[in-house]
């Protein structure tokens, strides 16, 4: 049954509303701060094949279109009316779940003793236990330090809770009565969008509503297709890079190779590098998954925002991701910072849609998620009072005439920051200071948004604090078209004082009453030249606090007297520099860091490390890869990296791969041969 234009845009309409309003009502009946401040969630309904449909447009995170629920629904079995699933496991429910705190729920809307949809949300719960308060450490190594695991299974049956599950959860976590508050709020959510789908079915019938769920998919399809049309057809790849994997100073890297043919798309991450130790790996279970098709959306909508918010959008994409990778990972590897792994994935589909499409695509965002959690000392009942500070991001990329939004990158769509009387009302702790910071922004004819800087104090001593998905250290968010790189991120202990410390990335640090931490997120990379960017500009920058002064001269060339642009001071200095720069810069501006790993570890020689790593069982594979990076682990630990030294450790790093290949292809000659690394 097809349903004509008219009733289509009706029950397309009514559908998304359903949505946008069990988006709400989560946000208002939510009990804590990820839920009510930060908007760390989402809603939507889900047909009966387990793939969304409608999903808010306005309200919560805006990544999760791209779900498939079907292998939780499957394998709970047969379902009742009042059933509700849950689930928060990665493995078990094939990537529905990413990671132990994304807590997921699924309620089955019947009619006539039938399903017709399922309604379904989720919530980052504060602590599900596991090794450290929060359930998150990149140190983490398996998904058992993580916490407690739900494979898909009742919340509630026929309508009541299941306690025995709610005793679980409150048995294993930190913050027992938020999380079950949370889950409740889930129940009532799932509640409203039931209600609201009834009184559709009331009015239109059960066959028109099945028709619209089907129609709207075909008819979202068919216009992200034309939105996709925009790309040139052809082949464009891409890479960038964590800047470790936190257990090994080695940077991981992610690539893609895309194809183009007729609005169609195929990502091919094969060349990415294998799974690591650490918690940063990213459970897709190889198929196309919200994490990776979030940037892909984006540019859907950018081109049509008419486009419905259901799976169809991605019915033009396909994708290949090699088990055992880093975006494939094999359990039971720890999953808990896959956000980082995330982020950098969308700067690489960010890098072939540049290529492909440079005057509408921005530069490289800030590149990192990086909640910062404070948990406070144990009281007398052994409890820790559990809460995220800020969901630290960085600026937005810059694009052709576009600035960089300051402290926003488009990725983390709905998600907020929490205000800081919340934050000082719910938590023994004083913010000193929470706003912009200045020349982070990536130089630019139109500048980069800056990043954020954020400095408080635990006023109880052996309180702890932790940051989850720190990132861009080392390797600076890209610039276009002659645009420079941002600012890379910093975190530093008792800024301003004799005892300052610079921490780096940190995983678990604790302070005493008093000492400040201080967090400085990166910038977003310029578009354009910064030396043809308006002096005019520039001066309003630096009286906003964005720029400073001695950047303005610095970055940009821009004399300032008085606050006022020297026009012709300006114009002389910038033409000197131009005759300075010689030919035309490279269309990305990668940063110093990334240029000099890769005037050793290029393309070639990276896509030779990962086949050699790659053809071994996968317990060998770490290892493998520590081996052949050993040569140059200490010149990794230090501040900034040596260009020379690099190039002198290359005939070593040839020498352990050599070994590695010739030790694969010995046993692929034989298989009855072990293959052992040491």
């Amino acid at each position: 049954m097809r349903l004509d234009p008219v009733t289509l845009e009706i029950l397309s309409t009514k559908i998304a509303a359903v949505a946008e309003e069990m988006g709400n009502a989560l946000y208002r009946s939510g009990r804590t701060l990820y839920v009510k401040e930060i908007c760390d969630f989402a809603a939507g309904l889900v047909n009966p094949h387990g793939r969304i449909v409608s999903y808010p447009a306005h309200i919560g995170v805006n990544g999760m279109i791209d779900n498939d629920a079907k292998p939780t629904i499957d394998r709970v079995g047969r379902l009742e009316e009042g059933d509700v699933i849950v689930t928060n496991h990665p493995y078990a429910s094939v990537g529905l779940s990413t990671h132990i705190p994304d807590v997921h729920v699924l309620k089955p809307y019947f009619h006539d003793g039938k399903i017709v949809c399922f309604g379904w949300c989720f919530v980052h719960m504060s602590d599900l236990g596991g090794r450290v308060p929060s359930s998150i450490s990149p140190s983490n190594t398996d998904i058992f330090q993580e916490g407690l695991m739900l494979p898909p299974l009742k919340l509630m049956r026929r309508g009541e809770f299941n306690h025995d599950v709610l005793e679980i959860l409150r048995a294993n976590s930190r913050t027992p009565e938020e999380n079950v508050g949370d889950m409740k709020a889930m129940a009532a959510t799932l509640g409203v969008g039931e209600r609201r789908v009834r009184a559709i079915l009331a009015q239109h019938g059960v066959e028109i509503f099945a028709a619209s769920l089907e129609d709207v998919v075909t008819y979202a399809a068919a216009k992200s297709r034309q939105a996709f049309r925009t790309i040139p057809d052809g082949a464009y790849e891409f890479a960038d890079y964590l800047d470790d994997e936190f257990l090994s100073p080695v940077p991981v890297r992610m690539h893609t190779r895309l194809t183009v043919s007729d609005g169609k798309l195929h990502f091919d991450f094969s060349e990415t590098d294998p799974q690591v130790r650490a918690a940063f790996n990213m459970p897709t279970a190889g198929k196309r998954h919200p994490w990776i098709t979030v940037r892909i959306a984006q540019y859907a909508l950018s081109r049509d925002p008419t486009i419905p918010l259901n799976y169809g959008i991605f019915e033009p994409v396909s994708v290949i991701i090699p088990e055992g990778t880093l975006l494939n990972p094999t359990f039971p590897a720890a999953v808990g910072v896959r956000h980082a792994a995330a982020k950098r994935v969308h700067d690489v589909i960010n890098g072939v849609f540049a290529q492909a499409a440079p005057q509408f695509m921005r530069a490289a965002g800030g590149g990192l998620i990086a909640p910062v959690v404070l948990a406070e000392p144990q009281d007398d009942a052994g409890r820790r009072k559990v809460i995220v500070v800020e969901p630290m991001i960085g600026g937005m990329g810059a694009g052709f005439g576009l600035e960089g939004v300051d402290g926003r990158d488009s990725i983390t769509g709905g998600m907020q920051n929490n205000p800081i009387e919340t934050l000082e009302a719910a938590a023994d702790v004083t913010i000193l200071r929470y706003g912009i910071r200045a020349d982070s922004g990536g130089p630019g004819r139109w500048r980069g948004g800056v990043g954020l800087e954020l400095t408080f104090a635990p006023n109880r001593g052996g309180s702890h604090v932790l940051g989850r998905g720190m990132e861009r250290f080392r390797f600076s968010p890209w610039g276009v078209a002659g645009g420079k790189a941002g600012g890379a991120a910093r975190t530093i202990k008792n800024r301003g004082r004799p005892d300052e410390k610079d921490l780096g990335k940190i995983d678990m640090v604790q302070l005493a009453a008093g000492e400040t931490i201080t967090v400085l997120t990166p910038g977003g990379g310029g578009y354009g030249s910064p030396l043809e960017r308006d002096p005019v500009a520039v001066a309003r920058d630096v009286r906003s606090g964005f720029v400073s002064i001695a950047g303005a001269l610095e970055d940009y060339g821009v004399v300032l007297r008085d606050g006022v642009a020297d026009v012709d001071a300006t114009q002389s200095i910038r033409q000197q520099r131009m005759e300075a720069a010689g030919p035309k810069a490279h269309f990305f501006d990668f940063g110093p860091e990334r240029r000099k790993w890769e005037s050793v570890f290029d393309s070639s020689l990276m896509r030779r490390i990962n086949g050699a790593v790659m053809a071994l069982p996968p317990p060998q594979r770490a290892a493998a890869r520590d081996k052949i990076f050993q040569p140059v682990v200490d010149l990794l630990r230090k501040a900034l990296l040596d260009e020379h030294e690099l190039a002198l450790s290359l005939p070593a790093i040839e020498r352990n791969l050599l070994e590695l290949e010739q030790l694969t292809k010995n046993c692929a000659s034989d298989p009855e041969k072990s293959i052992a690394v040491t």
